[in-house]
């Protein structure tokens, strides 16, 4: 039987006969690959039960559907479980990217030495071998009797292992290397990504077993493969952090089961990933405390606020437009304050390079980072020691007002249980709240208030 080329797009999964180079399903461009069409030649694995089939033919008024008891376990790592909202809930699809050596498997098999005390969980590689990962498990000090290893591909045989082991957690790593005979095309391509993790997630909520599966990423940083591989799944975590630090930062993108705020810290050792319990200690040791351009902000992660430093480095340019870098930091917000520096705070950085970088790999997305980095610019453009123990905390509008943020109490009592001594604040932001002890607030209405508080040291 002849068979036809169908293209996909790796983006929303659009099918088109004949290659385009803009997809008309979600607009992006060059995102179409050709894959030969098995439609029609559905396998086994791919297939509905008839069971699982007949229980959704039947809509049930809201009224007198039972709500079950949301059962869940702990990994015994917290930060992890705080990421996950306070452990796995049975039957619950987690699917964990990163770049390669960023410490997904190394994490997944702490996984298993933790939750191998209760849970017997059934570990399956397709890039390494049962003795591969068995070198690694030792390096790691994982040697619990119910962990099985097992090296395959072929996801009908994966399958029917579950079926006899009965495992209550199942590690899949990667589901790019996964396949399914039926269909005509490689592993890790389009059509194969998606059958194999429908065929999985199946088995997954047909059983109640929680599944852990790996993703490789691409150059930007997204996972490869379709855009619909991260709607099948309960929960998509992310694993961030520069392969060159030690520090790693876990962070969920996606959570059917619990909050997507928050984050885990850990830092990477010769024993594997260890838990980092004061990430705003981790991220302010070896701050120097007489260098001009440093300035302390409060993230909130959740419910926990994260300190960090956030450093400007403010230079003659020697080109004929200055350059605006930063890393941590969305490079649009920089502009947009310099923009308001300039205008609002007569401050001239038109002749000048700008260089932002968040120290220690965080990277800093709300606005109530927006003063701290506008102060630690204004301090490098004068060359202007901010106090060490002096904290910025507020959003700046393009009018050079400072607009109120969110769980300012929170903020002020980790600034306060550091050591910190001072806080520059939006005024209306004091509104109510419960001033920690040690520490002074300060509320300012401008950013030009707010500079002048440390010019004035």
């Amino acid at each position: 039987m002849k068979t036809k080329s169908v293209y996909i797009c790796s983006e929303c999964g659009y099918r088109s006969p004949k290659w385009l180079g803009k997809c008309p399903g979600c607009s992006s461009w060059n995102t179409l690959v050709e894959t030969l069409d098995t439609s029609s030649k559905q396998s086994a694995a791919s297939r509905p039960s008839a069971s699982i089939q007949s229980s959704l033919n039947r809509p049930q008024q809201i009224s007198e559907i039972k709500r079950g008891h949301e059962s869940r376990f702990s990994t015994g790592i917290r930060e992890l479980d705080r990421v996950l909202g306070g452990g796995v809930v049975n039957g619950e699809l987690i699917l964990v990217g990163g770049d390669p050596g960023i410490g997904k498997s190394t994490l997944l098999l702490q996984i298993c030495e933790n939750a191998g005390k209760t849970k017997k969980i059934l570990y399956v590689s397709g890039e390494e071998s049962a003795a591969q990962i068995k070198i690694r498990a030792e390096r790691l000090h994982v040697n619990t009797e119910n962990l099985y290893l097992l090296s395959e591909t072929d996801v009908e045989t994966i399958l029917e292992n579950i079926t006899d082991t009965k495992p209550d957690i199942v590690i899949i790593d990667s589901i790019q290397t996964m396949h399914i005979e039926g269909i005509q095309s490689a592993s890790g391509s389009v059509p194969q990504v998606r059958e194999t993790t429908n065929a999985l997630m199946r088995a997954a909520k047909s059983m109640g077993i929680s599944m852990f599966i790996v993703g490789h990423v691409t150059k930007d940083g997204s996972l490869a493969g379709p855009r619909v591989l991260e709607h099948m799944v309960d929960c998509v975590l992310y694993f961030e952090g520069d392969r060159q630090l030690s520090f790693r930062i876990l962070r969920a993108v996606k959570n059917r089961f619990g909050s997507t705020n928050e984050i885990g810290v850990f830092e990477m050792r010769d024993i594997g990933l260890v838990e980092v319990e004061n990430p705003s200690q981790m991220l302010l040791d070896g701050r120097p405390d007489d260098i001009s351009g440093s300035a302390i902000i409060c993230a909130m992660e959740g419910t926990r606020g994260i300190l960090a430093e956030v450093q400007a480095l403010v230079t003659p340019t020697g080109f004929g437009n200055p350059r605006r870098m930063s890393a941590g930091i969305d490079l649009n917000r920089i502009f947009l304050l310099v923009a308001v520096l300039e205008k609002r705070a007569r401050m001239n950085l038109s002749n000048s390079d700008i260089y932002i970088n968040v120290a220690g790999g965080l990277r800093i997305d709300e606005t109530a980072a927006d003063l701290g980095i506008c102060a630690a610019i204004a301090a490098s453009r004068a060359d202007v020691v901010i106090p060490p123990d002096m904290l910025f905390i507020g959003e700046v509008g393009l009018g050079g007002e400072l607009r109120a943020v969110s769980q300012l109490e929170k903020r002020l009592t980790e600034a306060a249980n550091l050591g910190f001594k001072t806080a520059v604040t939006p005024k209306q932001s004091m509104r109510g709240i419960r001033i920690p002890d040690g520490i002074r607030v300060y509320g300012v209405r401008t950013i030009s208030e707010a500079i002048a508080m440390f010019r004035k040291g």
